[in-house]
C-alpha cells in the first residue's frame, strides 16, 4: 500500500513567475476622480503659478542688477522714450497712450511667464499620457493619422469630447476647431471682452501644451497656437466658446 505524499508541487505559471509588485506596475488599477477636479486644479494652478513667476521675475532681476552695479555684465540700452504726439480732432480714444507720451508693452513679462510655466506642464502631461493611450498601437506612418488621434483619442480623454472641425492644407498645417472647449467655457469678466480674452489665452496655455507634448511623445515636432475667436455670451442664443488651435507639425528624423 503506497501512501499519498502530502507536499505538492506547485504548478509553475507564467503568472507565478511575476512578482505582485511587477504585476502591479505592468497593469495597474484604474483611479477615477471627480470630473471637476481638473478644472479646480487649473483654476489654483494659476494663480499659484502667477505669484511664483513674480517671485522668481523679481529675484532675476535683483540678481541682473546687482551684476551689472558689479560690472560683470553690461547695462541694458536705454530706450528713448516716445516722442508725444500732438493732438487732433482725429485721435480715438485707442490712442490716448500716445498722447500721454506712454507706451503699452507688447507682451506682459508676468503673463508670458505664467503661460511659459503652464506650457511646460502641459508638455510633461501630454507626453506621458499619450504613452499610456498609445500603450497597445503600432506607430503612427502618416502625420495627419497622429492629428486625427490628437482630434479624437486624446481630445475626448481630456476634455470629454471630439474636435469639431479639423481643416488641414496638406502641407503640414492643422487647425483644430472647437466650438464648445472646456476650459475656457466658464471665463467672464467684468472689465469688457479684452480683459476676458486675456485671461482665456493664459487658460489655453496648458492645453496647447498637452497637445505639443503628445505629438513629442509620437515623434513630432510641433508648433501649437491656441486662437480664442468667441467667449461666452450672457445671452440665451449663444453660450459656447469657440476655440481653434493651429498645429505646425513636421516628422522628427531618426538619427
Amino acid at each position: 500500500m503506497s501512501g499519498r505524499s502530502s507536499l505538492q508541487v506547485p504548478s509553475i505559471t507564467t503568472s507565478s513567475l511575476v512578482p505582485p509588485n511587477l504585476a502591479a506596475l505592468a497593469d495597474p488599477p484604474v483611479r477615477q476622480i471627480d470630473a471637476a477636479a481638473m478644472d479646480y486644479f487649473l483654476i489654483e494652478l494659476v494663480n499659484t503659478l502667477r505669484e511664483s513667476s513674480a517671485v522668481a521675475t523679481a529675484r532675476q532681476k535683483k540678481v541682473e542688477k546687482e551684476m551689472i552695479e558689479a560690472g560683470l555684465i553690461p547695462p541694458p540700452a536705454q530706450v528713448a522714450p516716445a516722442v508725444p504726439k500732438k493732438e487732433t480732432g482725429r485721435d480715438s480714444l485707442t490712442s490716448l497712450n500716445s498722447k500721454s507720451g506712454k507706451t503699452v508693452p507688447v507682451v506682459d513679462e508676468e503673463e508670458d511667464a505664467v503661460r511659459v510655466r503652464l506650457e511646460a506642464i502641459g508638455i510633461h502631461v501630454g507626453a506621458n499620457f499619450t504613452e499610456r493611450l498609445c500603450r497597445d498601437r503600432p506607430l503612427f506612418a502618416e502625420t495627419l493619422d497622429a492629428i486625427k488621434f490628437v482630434c479624437k483619442d486624446i481630445w475626448a480623454a481630456v476634455w470629454e469630447k471630439q474636435v469639431d472641425n479639423l481643416r488641414t492644407n496638406h502641407r503640414g498645417i492643422y487647425v483644430l476647431q472647437d466650438n464648445a472647449f472646456k476650459p475656457i467655457s466658464r471665463l467672464s469678466s467684468w472689465q469688457g471682452r479684452a480683459e476676458a480674452v486675456k485671461r482665456a489665452r493664459i487658460y489655453a496655455a496648458m492645453p496647447a501644451g498637452i497637445i505639443r507634448g503628445a505629438l513629442a511623445r509620437l515623434g513630432y515636432h510641433s508648433t501649437v497656437v491656441p486662437e480664442i475667436t468667441i467667449l461666452p455670451q450672457c445671452d440665451y442664443l449663444h453660450t459656447s466658446a469657440c476655440f481653434a488651435m493651429l498645429i505646425t507639425a513636421s516628422q522628427v528624423p531618426s538619427k
